[in-house]
């Protein structure tokens, strides 16, 4: 696939390293040279230099020969303009555009971004795509990532494995016997930095970090056999109120009505705006880092404090602060992805970075075949994915251990009509099932012409 990427920020460099990594053509446009240097050094990717929306430029990167332009340079308006000359002018089947600004995301200007107005096939807006994935993390105490599939019926869930973990040093293919009610499925395993695709030798050890899949329904009792019975959240404060703490609070207060929730902001005007905006969130004008204001937002008997501030250092700092004096947990919004790295050892339990957020969200509008959903994780290292068997698809019929991706792949669900299968190596599939499986990244492309129709059957 030749893909066009505008800009080279951190989201524009993550993509390019995420479509390079696949074998795509991919252009990186950006105004600094030092960027697009950083980005031709690091990748097997183009980089020009220049303006993201100028004709001549999109020109010199092949324009009318891609599929694909993705706009994610630090100005709304450029990253318009460029769609809009990308589809007039060169005529590029699909464009996906970032907008920070909510003004143009407000219903009331919805038309604006149609074939006869702005041509944007898909527009990400990174505040509301943070929100929401800290509004699922809320949803399951106990876990760092929280994934729905399925229209909600299947989650993938993140955690981390401690000491008082009951199945550490149990090979995974025990699980059953030990737990015969458990319908789960440990899809990836993180140790240390890398990623795998467990087999049922594998044990689980202490510190090791997991993603499962589970039926919704046993979400608790599943999290309670990995050693995790935390309560959910009724007591919550949230730092920060730039657009992603509004959001957050917006979404608490319509899905979590019996919520007690406060908003500790430091600009005195904005926090009078989000008082009059905001329904039943009480608001707080303050610093964060003072004593008295965490008092005065009673930390001491807040369940989870969620800080969402500009800055990473007064996100990890009130954190800290919060749970020093009471709070119970801690999640943080990291945009430096150094600080990632110091999340365990420092006390916060759990922490967000918005580029992988932002990357997975685009990306999943880039699959072929049936892909309904996609998340990344770990910085691109693997996929979960949702897919659709359709009856044309080479897999109808095929068990799941004749796929031959055992060490690449990891099917955790299966959803058939009514019913929420958890697969083993024999299980069949069927036209209409609805797949969930997480899949290493070097094999994205050959999981995707699983998904794809056979070309015999035209």
């Amino acid at each position: 696939m030749k893909v066009i990427i505008c800009g080279a920020g951190q989201v524009g460099f993550h993509i390019a390293k995420h479509l390079s990594d696949q074998r795509n053509d991919v252009t990186v446009i950006d105004r600094s040279e030092e960027l697009v240097r950083q980005i031709s050094d690091s990748l097997d990717v183009q980089g020009l230099v220049g303006h993201a929306s100028d004709p001549a430029m999109l020109a010199k990167a092949n324009a009318s020969e891609a599929e694909l332009i993705v706009a994610v340079t630090q100005s709304d308006e450029v990253n318009m303009v460029a769609c809009q000359v990308a589809h007039s002018i060169f005529n590029v089947p699909k464009k996906i555009a970032r907008i920070r600004n909510q003004s143009y995301l407000k219903t009331k200007w919805a038309d604006l971004f149609t074939r006869k107005a702005l041509p944007i096939d898909v527009i990400i807006s990174p505040e509301i795509e943070v929100a929401a994935a800290l509004a699922r993390r809320l949803q399951v105490p106990g876990a760092f990532n929280m994934l729905p599939f399925v229209d909600g019926r299947v989650r993938v869930i993140g955690m981390h494995l401690d000491a008082d973990c009951p199945v550490v040093d149990t090979p995974l293919r025990q699980l059953t016997e030990l737990f015969p009610n458990l319908r789960t499925t440990v899809m990836a395993v993180i140790r240390g930095q890398k990623v795998f695709v467990p087999t049922g030798r594998d044990q689980l050890q202490v510190g090791d970090d997991i993603y499962i899949s589970v039926d919704r329904e046993l979400t608790q009792r599943t999290m309670a056999v990995f050693g995790h019975q935390e309560k959910e959240a009724r007591r919550v404060t949230i730092v920060g109120g730039g657009n992603i703490g509004e959001a957050l609070a917006q979404r608490l207060e319509a899905d979590q009505p019996g919520i007690i929730l406060k908003l500790i902001e430091l600009d005195e005007a904005r926090a009078t705006q989000l008082a009059e905006s905001l329904k039943s969130t009480l608001v707080i004008n303050g610093d964060a880092l003072s004593r008295e204001i965490l008092i005065e937002a009673n930390m001491e008997e807040t369940e989870t404090i969620v800080t969402v501030a500009d800055d990473d250092e007064v996100n990890i700092l009130a954190s800290l602060l919060a749970k020093r004096m009471g709070c119970s947990r801690a999640i943080t919004l990291m945009n430096n992805p150094i600080y990632g790295t110091l999340v365990g050892s420092i006390g916060i339990d759990v922490a967000l970075d918005p580029r992988e957020t932002t990357v997975s969200s685009i990306v999943q509008h880039m699959r072929r075949g049936r892909i309904r959903d996609l998340q990344s994780i770990r910085e691109g290292q693997a996929e979960i994915i949702e897919a659709e068997v359709i009856e044309s698809s080479t897999l109808v019929g095929k068990t799941i251990r004749e796929l031959r991706m055992h060490n690449e792949v990891r099917v955790g669900m299966i959803v058939r009509g009514d019913e929420a299968i958890n697969p083993v190596a024999d299980t069949k599939f069927e036209a209409g099932d609805r797949v969930v499986l997480l899949v290493l990244t070097g094999s994205v492309e050959k999981l995707e012409k699983q998904f794809t129709a056979r070309v015999d059957f035209f």
